[in-house]
C-alpha cells in the first residue's frame, strides 16, 4: 500500500477542516478471493471469469465492500486514525473496480464539532481519474484530553 503519512493518530485538537489523507492499492485476485472466504459473499460475478463476462459488467469485479474497507483503512490508520470509532457511512458505488486496478482512497475533514468529538468526512475513491465510490463518514475522533 502507499500512502502520504505514517500511520498514528491525530486528536480531534489538532484536525483541521480540508485535512486529507489517502492510500493506494492495487487490489489483487487473491485479495478477492480472501474477501469472500471473510464475508461469504461468494457472488459469481467476484469469482468466476465465465459467468462475469455474461453479465453488465463483462468481466470479474472487487465487492465494493472491498473497495469500501479501503476507506475504513484510511480512518482507522490515517486520519483521525488510532482511536477513531465509526459511527456511520454513506456509500454511493459509481463505477466497478477490476482485479489489477489500482485504487485510491482519499478521506478529507469535512467539519468538526469538538463539543461531542464528531467528525464529518468526505470519502472516496478513484481508480485513475474515475471515481468508483463516494460517501460520506461520521466518526467520533480522538481527543488528548480523553484518551
Amino acid at each position: 500500500m502507499l500512502d502520504n503519512l505514517p500511520r498514528g493518530t491525530i486528536v480531534i485538537e489538532d484536525l483541521e477542516i480540508g485535512m486529507m489523507r489517502h492510500l493506494q492499492k492495487v487490489v489483487t485476485d487473491r485479495d478477492i478471493e480472501m474477501f469472500a472466504q471473510v464475508s461469504t459473499d461468494r457472488n459469481p460475478v467476484h469469482l468466476d471469469d465465465a459467468y462475469a463476462r455474461d453479465t453488465i459488467f463483462e468481466g470479474r469485479i472487487a465487492h465494493g465492500m472491498l473497495t469500501a474497507g479501503l476507506i475504513s483503512a484510511v480512518i482507522g490508520e490515517q486520519l483521525p486514525g488510532h482511536g477513531t470509532v465509526y459511527l456511520g457511512q454513506t456509500l454511493k458505488f459509481m463505477a466497478p473496480v477490476r482485479p489489477g486496478d489500482m485504487v485510491r482512497a482519499e478521506v478529507t475533514v469535512e467539519t468538526i464539532d469538538h463539543a461531542r468529538r464528531r467528525v464529518t468526512l468526505a470519502t472516496r475513491c478513484l481508480v485513475g481519474d474515475t471515481v468508483v465510490l463516494k460517501g460520506e463518514a461520521v466518526v467520533l475522533a480522538p481527543s488528548r484530553k480523553f484518551d
